[in-house]
């Protein structure tokens, strides 16, 4: 019996194909690999909550590259489509307030 998967759309919105377009080759490749796996396992990431006083509950975080990049989406399972928010370093928490600044801005 075959087991049927949906496929999920992965979505950038264009903030995020902006931030992609920062790496460099083998990181865009790492990069892709991840949002591909998101196609078929959207809940791959960690829920992400408030921290640092950011509020990004209802959102997910996925690792790349030993966790020096990371990758702010949420599911729309109404839509079944990951949205990608943020795509970016560790450092300072640049993803993460990029990416509530893009919520906050976007509602």
């Amino acid at each position: 019996m075959e087991s049927i998967m949906k496929k999920y759309n992965v979505h950038l919105i264009e903030e995020a194909k902006d931030d992609f377009k920062q790496f460099d080759n083998s990181q865009k490749i790492k990069v892709a690999k991840q949002l591909k796996s998101l196609e078929t396992n959207p809940l791959k990431g960690k829920p992400l909550g408030k921290k640092f006083g950011i509020d990004l509950t209802g959102y997910y975080k996925l690792y790349v590259l030993k966790k020096q990049i990371r990758i702010i989406y949420t599911i729309k399972e109404n839509q079944i489509m990951v949205e990608v928010i943020s795509i970016g370093r560790r450092e300072e928490f640049a993803a993460y307030k990029d990416a509530f600044k893009r919520i906050k801005t976007s509602r």
